[in-house]
């Protein structure tokens, strides 16, 4: 498929506004109102054909984390942490042009970003093909989890209704993600005595946990801790079936029983 059928189906396509420029769709002028499922969508739609067609560069993240580690460093604190990791990029490297590759993994990464920020939690890095946000549960534990999970499946709806569409538009690949999410105390750390340069970073359990429960994922699944299941709303529970590991793939244990650490699959 050319690249002119492609820009000519998607300008066709009645969701698209045609009377608005794509790259003055900035990613920041919607992070501070919550768009409903479709408007979301329809956003995405919007940045990521402009970024393959025009090299429409977003404004990138509004560094809310940065203010928040800084003003809480050395502290423990009670966070949901997401860990989102894009499946197939090594593949992708090889099959596709450098800088096709370069506008995919970017623009993947800062939809991302705005999903989590949509739900608002906050953007701790990105780390390769991966994004790892965080929620702040220190007040509200139970809003934080189902905010969180509300988070994941909002950005498997978006990959597979807002961004693969237009990938599909110019014969790329679909993009599919792994989904870990945990909740537990973790430690804000800075590296170095310099309060406003100094690198800030998260260290805790529920960090270490999410990553491992997202290597554990299939293609587009999405796992939770036990800790945030029994957090969340019963409708949403239901939504949950226990994973049961068939061998010894999975050795992690609780920190508060010692037993085998309970891991959650969405079914919805």
């Amino acid at each position: 498929m050319s690249l002119d059928k492609s820009d000519e189906n998607i300008e066709n396509n009645p969701n698209f506004s045609k009377g608005q420029d794509v790259v003055d769709m900035l990613l920041s002028s919607t992070s501070e109102k919550t768009l409903d499922s479709e408007s979301m969508i329809l956003e995405t739609q919007k940045r990521v054909w402009g970024a393959l067609k025009k090299g429409y560069q977003y404004s990138g993240v509004v560094n809310e984390s940065d203010k928040f580690l800084r003003k809480n460093v050395f502290s423990k604190l009670d966070l949901v942490v997401i860990y989102v990791d894009l499946v197939g990029s090594t593949t992708m490297t090889l099959e596709m042009p450098e800088e096709k590759i370069a506008i995919i993994i970017s623009s993947f990464a800062q939809e991302m970003a705005s999903v989590i920020r949509q739900y608002e939690g906050y953007v701790l890095k990105f780390v390769g093909d991966a994004v790892i946000g965080y929620f702040d549960a220190q007040s509200n534990g139970l809003l934080a989890s189902d905010n969180a999970v509300n988070c994941a499946k909002s950005m498997i709806s978006v990959i597979q209704k807002g961004i693969n569409p237009i990938l599909n538009q110019y014969d790329y690949p679909d993009l599919m993600v792994k989904v870990g999410v945990d909740f537990g105390k973790n430690i804000v750390v800075r590296y170095g005595a310099d309060e406003q340069q100094s690198q800030v970073d998260l260290m805790g359990p529920a960090m270490n946990i999410a990553a491992k429960i997202q290597s554990m994922a299939k293609p587009n699944q999405i796992l939770i801790g036990h800790d945030v299941y029994q957090r969340l709303h019963p409708n949403s529970q239901r939504e949950f079936v226990q994973v049961i590991w068939k061998q010894d793939e999975w050795r992690y244990r609780s920190r508060v029983t010692g037993e085998i650490y309970k891991v959650y699959e969405f079914k919805g």
